[in-house]
C-alpha cells in the first residue's frame, strides 16, 4: 500500500508574475515504483477536490513545444488549482508511456505523415500505454476517495473508477490548438474520444 514519503513547501512562480503556494509530496510503495509526485495547493477540500492527472512531457512542459498541448494544460492546471485548491498528480509517463526516446522516434514518423497513434503502432506500441493505477495509489495514500477530475481524456476517469476512486465530475481543460498541433488534437478526438471542442477550421484537418 502506498504511503506518503515526504512533504516539502514549494512556492511556484506563475506566468502572471504571482506565486502559487504549494506542497510537493513524494510517496513510498507506488505500484510501478516510479518517482511520481503530487502538488497540493492551498484550500484543499476533502469533499471531491479538483484533481489534474498530468503525464510528464519534457518537450511540452519544459521546452514549450507547440506540437502538443501539454505545456499549456499544465500551466492552466496550476493556475486553476492555485485559485481553487486541489491536487496536481504529475505522472512520469512520457510519450503516453513509451518514454522520451521512443516519443522522438514517433515524431520522425509523424513528420512522414502518420498521426500520433499510428506512429506509436508503427514502433510496436499501443495507442496509449499509461496506467493510472499509480494515480489511484497516490489519492488513497492522501485519503482522498472521490475527486473532480480536470481532464479531456475519458480513459483517465475509467481507470480511476476501476481502481476504486470516485469521480464526482469530469471537467474539461481549455482548448490549446495551433497550426502545429491541430492534427495531434484532432487525432485524440477521433481515436481516443477526447472531449476537445476544436475550432471549426481545425476539425476537418486531414
Amino acid at each position: 500500500m502506498a504511503t506518503v514519503r515526504n512533504i516539502a513547501r514549494l512556492p511556484i512562480l506563475l506566468n502572471n508574475g504571482g506565486t502559487a503556494l504549494a506542497k510537493i509530496i513524494s510517496f513510498w510503495h507506488l505500484s510501478d515504483n516510479g518517482e511520481h509526485f503530487a502538488l497540493q495547493f492551498e484550500r484543499l477540500t476533502r469533499n471531491a477536490p479538483l484533481v489534474r492527472l498530468h503525464s510528464e512531457c519534457v518537450t511540452g512542459d519544459v521546452l514549450g513545444s507547440a506540437r502538443c498541448d501539454c505545456g499549456p494544460q499544465l500551466h492552466e492546471a496550476v493556475h486553476r488549482l492555485h485559485q481553487e485548491g486541489g491536487l496536481l498528480l504529475y505522472l512520469r509517463q512520457e510519450g503516453r508511456g513509451i518514454g522520451l526516446y521512443r516519443k522522438l522516434e514517433a515524431y520522425c514518423l509523424q513528420e512522414q505523415g502518420l498521426d500520433t497513434y499510428a506512429a506509436n503502432r508503427a514502433l510496436g506500441h499501443k495507442d496509449d500505454e499509461r496506467s493510472y493505477q499509480v494515480a489511484a495509489d497516490m489519492l488513497k495514500a492522501l485519503d482522498i476517495p472521490t475527486i473532480r477530475l480536470l481532464s479531456n481524456n475519458p480513459d483517465k476517469a475509467s481507470q480511476l473508477l476501476a481502481a476504486g476512486i470516485g469521480i464526482a465530475a469530469r471537467i474539461p481543460t481549455g482548448v490549446f490548438c495551433n497550426t502545429e498541433n491541430s492534427l495531434y488534437l484532432s487525432s485524440k478526438v477521433k481515436v481516443t474520444s477526447h472531449t476537445i471542442d476544436l475550432p471549426s477550421y481545425y476539425k476537418d484537418t486531414p
